[in-house]
Order: structure tokens, then sequence, then C-alpha cells
């Protein structure tokens, strides 16, 4: 058998001893795909034994195409969302899942000048106890540009897997301190959270309003400011017996029922302004009218905006509702469409017949949807690695800082799947395809870093310096998660639950996910607190090891 065959079964060994391996739980918490760095350990410490030689080539290969392949995937992912999240009311949960990133930085600074911990071990250490594994694959690719030897990048590995278990411990333990600190009643915090901001996290709702200020009376739908404001989409207007499909020019008249598409507080202001809520059907039932669900998959349309398409002038349709990963949106006419986004439409047959065959396919379109286009992957890869490959010189730095194979891909897929597409080219990847080439990319590379990680770690844990690295690891976990955690409740107020699920988003980490929201199962705020902070910090983490490993080393 040839080296390259033989590094690449040894590989599918240590993938699937690993993926065993994560699949453990105690008390619902287990590795996870964190399973593969320690079967990597362990067939790497048995095949050094044995005087099994692996392709150094093939092994760095896969190593950095799987981290490519997985920081990639994770922008593309939470690109649409990346933005969205530093605005509003994630404004508060993301500064505070900086503040973690940041005091974890700042521990692991004192332990470096402190302690005199080696660079390289100091980065495996700080990636492995916040358990994220671009930030171990932007650490080593610095160290690689800094010119740091093969052997010392595989002891950055080593003190990754040395941090990592506590990692995922130490936030459960975090928050479970933290619960005793401000002695939190969970079902009162539960209650206060849907009481509070609930209204602000609930789905769109319909009423039906019908016109009883006279002050309305003639006036054109354009000219009442609580529907043309954006958050309101009147979707039918029934006056008598016929029920129509209201333009901007339509005029209003006393007692017409209007059927409203928003949220909650807008469609109360709306109330306020026109009318009475009244038990009034407007089903499309017997009428010329009918409501479908249409997904864009039209490169034509991908990035015009609503009103271009002039759907209520041409065709007699209106969107009532836009879906897009997920999310339900109130439609606007500034509001440009993606590949993928699910519309929902209310006009006759024909003109929606019309529409569907310039914007996309009536129904749920899954063979389309599940169609993958490699070409936009490989263009987002490649601008990726070139944007990672640039030197970026700093005054007062005497080296360049780049972005790396870690960075760069990462930057390149938020901004590629924020625009959506470019003519026919579009980044919308489905989700099966996404966690599919996601676990490859990171079970490729975790395969690699325990297999170079596994040669001398029995030794470093028993003889060596192991069981001090685990104590700086559960340092760079433990301070600034409780410190922040404090910060945040005492100053910022912020409820238990929704605390909790930041905290677990600022680590990056699923399992304490799962268990902030076994706290209270039927409650979603932890859940939106993690999605909320989760693509801004899993930047932070795979830069903050670059600017680390920058500033540590010029110092």
């Amino acid at each position: 058998m040839s080296d390259i065959a033989l590094s690449i079964s040894i590989l599918s060994l240590v993938a699937v001893l690993g993926l065993w391996m994560g699949s453990w739980k105690i008390k619902g918490v287990g590795l996870g795909i964190g399973g593969v760095l320690f079967g990597g350990i362990i067939v790497g410490h048995y095949t050094e034994a044995m005087g099994i030689t692996l392709n150094a080539h093939t092994l760095h290969f896969i190593q950095e195409f799987g981290l490519i392949l997985f920081v990639y995937t994770i922008g593309i992912q939470v690109g649409p969302g990346f933005f969205a999240s530093l605005r509003s009311s994630g404004l508060k949960l993301n500064g505070f899942a900086a503040l973690v990133v940041f005091l974890g930085c700042v521990v692991a600074v004192l332990l470096y000048i402190i302690f005199d911990v080696p660079l390289p071990i100091l980065l495996g250490i700080y990636s492995g106890a916040v358990t994220n594994t671009p930030a171990l694959g932007a650490g080593q690719q610095i160290l690689s540009e800094l010119g740091v030897s093969a052997d010392l990048l595989d002891i950055t590995g080593m003190g990754y897997a040395v941090a990592y278990p506590f990692g995922i411990c130490g936030i459960l333990i975090s928050i479970w301190l933290l619960r005793l600190i401000f002695k939190v009643n969970i079902d009162q915090e539960a209650i206060v959270y849907n009481s509070s901001s609930g209204d602000k996290k609930e789905g769109l709702q319909t009423l039906n309003i019908a016109v009883r200020n006279p002050n309305l009376n003639g006036l054109t739908f354009v000219q009442i400011p609580a529907i043309t404001e954006g958050a309101i989409i009147c979707s039918r207007l029934k006056r008598g017996n016929q029920l129509s499909i209201p333009k901007e020019s339509t005029p209003i008249e006393l007692n017409d029922v209007l059927h409203l598409v928003g949220t909650k507080a807008a469609l109360e202001k709306a109330r306020l302004v026109i009318g009475d809520i009244v038990d009034i059907s407007l089903s499309t039932k017997g009428t010329d009218l009918q409501v479908e669900r249409l997904v864009v998959t039209n490169e034509i349309v991908l990035g015009k905006k609503i009103r271009e398409l002039e759907l209520k002038e041409k065709y007699d349709v209106v969107i009532s509702r836009l879906n897009r990963a997920g999310v339900e949106l109130i439609p606007n006419s500034h509001t440009s469409l993606q590949f993928g986004d699910i519309l929902n439409l209310v006009g006759s047959k024909d003109a929606i017949a019309a529409v569907s065959g310039m914007v996309g396919m009536v129904g749920n379109a899954e063979q389309k949807l599940q169609h993958v286009q490699m070409l936009p992957i490989f263009i987002g890869i490649g601008l990726g690695i070139l944007l990672g490959s640039i030197p970026l010189y700093l005054p007062g730095f005497p080296a360049a800082l780049k972005l790396g194979l870690a960075g760069g891909p990462l930057i390149v897929a938020l901004i590629l799947a924020r625009i959506g597409s470019i003519g026919k080219l579009y980044w919308f990847m489905p989700p099966s395809a996404n966690l599919a080439l996601r676990e490859i990319g990171i079970v490729l590379f975790l395969a690699v870093v325990g297999l170079k990680s596994g040669n001398g770690f029995i030794d470093t844990l028993v003889n060596g310096d192991g069981f001090s690295w685990m104590a700086y690891g559960a340092l760079i976990t433990f301070i600034p998660l409780i410190i922040t955690g404090c910060i945040a409740r005492i100053f910022g107020e912020l409820n238990y639950l929704s605390m909790c699920g930041m905290l677990a988003g600022s680590m990056t980490d699923p399992p304490a996910l799962a268990f902030a929201n076994g706290l209270h199962p039927t409650n979603g705020a932890a859940a939106l607190s993690y999605a909320t902070v989760y693509p801004l910090v899993m930047c932070l983490r795979i830069l903050s090891p670059q600017i680390l490993a920058i500033l540590l080393w010029i110092g």
C-alpha cells in the first residue's frame, strides 16, 4: 500500500473511532464532533508506537483543505443573519459576547507573561478552552507564517486537546454557578422574558380590521402611514361581498374590511388609526383569488427589488409574507429577492401562474432547492484564499497580519452570503449540503490534528506539563464567563435565559446550548440569544488567535 493510501486509510479509521466516541453522552453532554480529535490522538499514539509512517504532505493538504471547507460553509450559513445580528436588540447581546472573547484574550496574555507559557502551546490552550476548532486552525496558520517549526505546531494541537474537555464542561459549570449566585428562579425568568420581549420574538400575525375612521374615507392606501411604514402588508380588501387585491392607488371607504399581516405591535398601531377588529372571514375560498406559496429560483429576478417586478401593477398580485432562512419578514418595495426565498402570494390563479413563470416555482421546489451550484462554491473558496493571503501591514507591527486560510474564506463567505447572488451565480446552499460539507471539513481537520498530537500526548499529560495546561485552560474558560455573566446580569439587567444562550454562543458550544435550552424547554430565549451572537463570535474567535500571535510574537 502506498503512503498516500495508507494515510487516507488511517484517517478513515480516526473518523470512525472519533465519531463513535463523540456519540457517547454523560447526562446528555458529550464530546460531539470533538471526539474525532481524541480518536486521532489514540490512533496517532499507536501508529507512532508501531513505527507506521504517514505521508506528511497528504496530511498537511487534508488538514488545510478541511479547515477551508469548514470555515467557508460556516460563513455561508451565518452570512444572511450576520449583519442583521449587529443591529437593534442584538447589539447588547453581541457586546457581551465580544466581552467574553476580549477577556479570554486578556487572560491568555496574562498567562503568557506570568507563567511564561510558550506561544504555540498558549494558542492551543486558548482554542481548546473556548472549544473553537477554527481558532486552532487560525492559530496554527499564523504561527506557520511567523516561521514556527512543524513540531511546535503539533504541540499547539496537543494544548488544544488537553484544554478541550474542560472547555465543554466549564461553560456548563459557569451557567450553574451564575444561577446560584443570583438565586435565579427559572420559571419566573421565563415569564418575565415572555411578557417583556415576547412580542418582539413572535412571528407575523394577521388581523381583519374594518375601516371606522371617517378621516380615512376617500384616501388611498399610500396616504395611510400606519400601512405604508413597511411593517404591515394589506393582502386583501373586502367591500360588500367583493374580495380584491388593494393597490397603493386604491381608495378606502368606510366599512371596508382589510386583511393585514404584520407584527403584533404594528397591527395594534394600525388598529388604533383605522378602526375595529371584526370577526369576518376574508378567505379566498369560493372567490377568484387564491393563496399560493412560491419559492424564488429564477436567476433573472435574483437581487431585484420587489418594486421592480411591479407585481401589483402588472399582475394584481401581492406578496403577503416572505420567509428567508426560516425567518418570516414583511416584504416591502425595497426588499431584494434571494434564491430560496419563500413568498406567500395572493392573487388570481392566472396571475399567480404568470408570476411563478417569472420569479420561481409554486410549491416547495424541492428538486431545485436541493441542487448545489458548485461553481459559486469554488469561486468563493478561491476568493477567500486570495483574501487570506493578502498581507496587512499595520503601524508598529514588524510582521504582516494575514487573515489566513481560516479568516479569508470566512470573510468572503459572509459577504457573498449577504449579497446572495451575482447574475446567474447564487450563493444559496441547501442546509443539508452545507451541513455535510461542514462536517466533512471539520472531521478531516480534527483527524489530522489528533494524529499529529498523538505522539507524546500521554507522556505530556502524565509526566509533563499537561495538568498545568489544563489549569491554564480552565482559567481562560471560567474567568471571562463569570465576569461577563455578572456584568450582564447586574448592569445589563439581562434575562438569565437570554444570558445562558449568549454565554453558550460566545463559546460557539452546541452542548452548552442544549443545556441552556433544557433549563426551560418551552422558552426560546436561549436559542435566540445563541443565534444572535454566533456569527460575530465565530469571526472574533478566528481572528483573535492571529492578533494574539502577532502581539505576543513581537513582544
